[in-house]
């Protein structure tokens, strides 16, 4: 499997840094790890998916910028995940912004 080259942002694969990847495996492996956490958030709720995540993710006051689908961009820092999962961004006046859908980038 091979990488794409985009314009706007890096890019890599597994292979690039010499792990190649079956990607017959790979689908298996990934389907069994998403039964798993989705039978897990089915009993017990969202909130251990959200602290799996969070303890996995980028430190609080990571600077990113969240694009959003209308195209309009907010510059922030990381502040989080609601209690459904939605991004916290806290602009640069103090406010936090729950943002449910968005290309995000760090900054």
């Amino acid at each position: 499997a091979h990488h794409p080259d985009l314009p706007d942002r890096p890019t890599t694969s597994l292979a690039a840094h010499g792990t190649p990847v079956d990607p017959a495996r790979f689908a298996d492996t990934l389907a069994e790890t998403f039964a798993r956490w989705l039978a897990r958030w089915r009993g017990e709720g969202f909130a251990p998916v959200r602290q799996r995540w969070l303890d996995r993710a980028h430190p609080i006051g990571t600077a990113l910028t969240a694009r959003l689908p209308d195209g309009t961009a907010h510059d922030g820092l990381f502040d989080g995940l609601d209690a459904d999962g939605a991004l916290i961004l806290r602009l640069a006046d103090g406010q936090r912004r729950v943002i449910h859908a968005a290309d995000v980038f760090l900054i």
